[in-house]
């Protein structure tokens, strides 16, 4: 990923914040049939493992054995930037759109997992995180599911852990801007609802 020195990324709370609030990933991997693309969530089980699980009858399994490298991108808020929020285009008009957005490119070799326990272990982190943000205290529990059942729905799953190697982010969100034209997107992005890029925006202007 080409990254312009403005638009490096390297606060390790931003990084791990934008893969822990938009964990749908988009699984890359270069096969015997070309690349191929998975989009999966993935939770980070530690600073340097991602966990996910996929349908065992998902090619994927087949294309991409263990050991593999794969690249795993996870995508923020992203939107389109008029030049018109620029305060400064009104004065020399020396100014274009562009599009802000932040991304976190992660590397990593993948190895599957098909016993019970690391079924139920990465099943059951995924769930907790994720009902906790939905629903609070009052979320789905895999107990609350029948145990036949719940063990039926596991046996057409293959866990996956993707052991990093290499993290590539990046933060495009004007910072190459003067001040009025920076502060002027946060505005026009937070008068058209875009409020999680606009607060990227604040936390870099905060630092």
């Amino acid at each position: 990923m080409y990254i312009p020195n403005d638009f490096q990324e390297v606060r390790p709370e931003e990084i791990t914040s934008l893969i822990k609030n938009y964990p749908l990933a988009c699984i890359i991997a270069n096969t015997a049939k070309g690349l191929i693309a998975t989009h999966v969530p993935l939770i980070m089980r530690s600073d340097n493992v991602l966990v996910g699980h996929i349908a065992i009858i998902n090619d994927m399994k087949t294309l991409v054995s263990d050991a593999q490298e794969v690249l795993c991108i996870f995508k923020g808020e992203d939107s389109y930037i008029s030049a018109n929020y620029y305060p400064s285009k009104f004065e020399d008009h020396r100014k274009v759109p562009t599009w802000n957005y932040q991304v976190v490119h992660v590397y990593g070799n993948i190895n599957y997992f098909s016993d019970t326990k690391s079924k139920l272990a990465a099943i059951g982190i995924l769930t907790k995180i994720s009902e906790k943000e939905a629903n609070g205290d009052s979320g789905w529990k895999m107990s609350d599911a029948p145990k036949e059942y719940l063990m039926d729905q596991l046996n057409d799953l293959i866990v996956f852990e993707i052991n990093i190697s290499k993290v590539q982010a990046q933060s495009k969100l004007s910072q190459n801007r003067e001040k009025r034209d920076f502060d002027s997107v946060i505005k026009n992005l937070q008068e058209r609802g875009k409020n999680e890029i606009a607060e990227s925006m604040l936390r870099i202007e905060r630092n």
